[in-house]
């Protein structure tokens, strides 16, 4: 038990395989979790997989991300010593995961049965024929209300076909030094320099008037720690774009990106980078959450993974933060609020598994809600909240902070969604290169845009323009109903 303490190992063997006598007749029963029901749902799954194994020696191969390895380590521990069913996890960095899916696939090498992407690279894992379809198998194992538990799980289906399980509520939080911003001499000066009341902005011209005010480098103190990589910095844009209130494509597939609202995104989000912490353009994940902590920094962005650090005692930010969502714009009078769900990780399995179904088995076992209960309370593990149960769980709450859950959950519910069409990763990476380019002053944003959305023609071209249109549909219906509102095409 080094990567957990035991209390969080906290479902005991009577817990799970309590009604040992109609567990004995599941297991001899095919197709018995016909009859699974939410509650009694991991000790179900247990005696699915003890019959499947019966009689063989069998061992799952797994693919996890960096950082992830407390959330997995407990649910393998207890899978493997209930079912006799071996769990091999291998760890990746978690910016690599889905390329090394893919390429391990192209390749022909080792052979994963499950595995942990980041959901917004489902559908290029799809479009690569890595990933297994599990609509049958969810058709004759899972128990009704399983799904429809999960707050957001958008990204767990793609062309009408399931293919993961959300285990990770991924949306974007705002971070903010609660005593600067609770300070009353903080609170008067803003007051007389901007004529507006220092709190919680509601917007993004709002926040960055904020960082303006707080950064003052010459006294140690920043205004911001927002991501500048290059990999991270479509993520921003993409909610300050959404924010004007217009689409990225329109209907049938022409980008909209350029437009003015898209110029002034860019422009904006560039002007707010010079209240920044210089380490902004070069530090990963892990590094912006170790900077921030320092507390000489008013605000950050981030998920449910950064408050787990912030609120440890690696940070010195414990007990000293605000939360919010992430800044919206106004539209006639009115807030547009688009927080944005923008990574998570999915338990999917891999096409070419020897033994999908104890793979899907596993999956739908560590999505049980007991079981991923048990995985979220894990301090040292980077899953986050994704459905009612965790939110209620004391040890959750206690881990995060009620504070900042409320917030998660709001956003979690209210979230846009990433862009899960084809060729997703060649969308994305042609706007991180050119907003890259902008923001390093190579190029003006509004010929950085253009640039983007003539590549953009080019890959929904490549992708299939009638494909795409229909999955663009597809994702713009799930857009929440407060967002989709105030959109527009241009």
């Amino acid at each position: 038990m080094s990567l957990y303490s035991k209390r969080h190992l906290s479902i005991s063997r009577r817990d799970l395989l309590g009604g040992a006598a109609g567990l004995a007749i599941a297991s001899h029963v095919p197709n018995a979790t016909h009859g699974m029901t939410l509650e009694s749902l991991s000790s179900e799954v247990i005696a699915e997989a003890r019959r499947l194994a019966a009689g063989r020696s069998v061992t799952l191969q797994m693919l996890i991300p960096e950082g992830s390895q407390d959330n997995v380590t407990p649910v393998i521990s207890l899978f493997s010593r209930e079912t006799g069913i071996a769990v091999e996890p291998t760890q990746i960095a978690l910016e690599e995961i889905n390329t090394h899916l893919i390429l391990n696939s192209f390749a022909g090498q080792k052979k994963y049965d499950v595995a942990l992407p980041a959901t917004f690279g489902m559908p290029d894992l799809v479009a690569a024929g890595v990933l297994l379809p599990l609509s049958e198998f969810a058709r004759i194992h899972e128990p009704s209300g399983l799904r429809s538990g999960i707050l957001y799980d958008v990204g767990d289906k793609y062309d009408d076909e399931i293919y993961g399980f959300q285990t990770d509520g991924d949306t974007y939080v705002m971070f903010y030094n609660a005593e600067l911003l609770n300070s009353p001499e903080e609170q008067r000066k803003y007051s007389e320099q901007t004529g507006t009341a220092l709190d919680v902005p509601q917007t993004w011209q709002e926040l960055d008037r904020q960082l303006a005010f707080f950064h003052r480098p010459d006294d140690g103190l920043y205004g911001g720690a927002l991501f500048r990589t290059s990999g991270y910095l479509a993520w921003e844009w993409w909610v300050r774009f959404h924010a004007k209130g217009v689409w990225p494509f329109s209907l049938d597939m022409t980008p909209q990106i350029a437009s003015d609202e898209g110029v002034a995104a860019l422009s904006e989000m560039i002007d707010a980078s010079q209240y920044l912490v210089p380490e902004a353009e070069t530090q990963g994940l892990f590094q912006n959450w170790e900077r921030y902590g320092r507390g000489d920094v008013y605000c950050n962005i981030g998920w449910g993974g950064t408050q787990k650090y912030l609120n440890s005692s690696r940070s010195n930010m414990r007990n000293k933060l605000a939360f919010g969502p992430t800044p919206g714009g106004e539209i006639n009078g009115e807030i547009l609020q688009t927080p944005y769900f923008n990574w998570g990780w999915n338990y999917v399995v891999v096409q070419s598994s020897p033994e999908p179904e104890l793979a899907y088995l596993f999956s739908l076992f560590a999505n049980a809600p007991d079981i991923s209960t048990m995985a979220i309370r894990a301090p040292g593990g980077y899953f986050d909240p994704y459905r009612d149960e965790h939110y209620a769980d004391p040890e959750i709450r206690e881990v995060y902070s009620d504070e900042f859950l409320k917030v998660h959950r709001d956003s979690l519910t209210g979230s846009i969604p990433d862009l899960y069409i084809a060729n997703q990763s060649e969308y994305f990476g042609s706007l991180n290169n050119w907003l890259s380019a902008a923001h390093s002053k190579e190029i003006s944003p509004k010929v950085a845009l253009e640039r983007a959305a003539q590549e953009w023609s080019l890959i929904t071209i490549k992708a299939g323009i009638s494909g795409q249109q229909k999955r663009w549909a597809k994702v713009r219906s799930v857009y929440p109903e407060t967002v989709k509102k105030f959109m527009r095409d241009l």
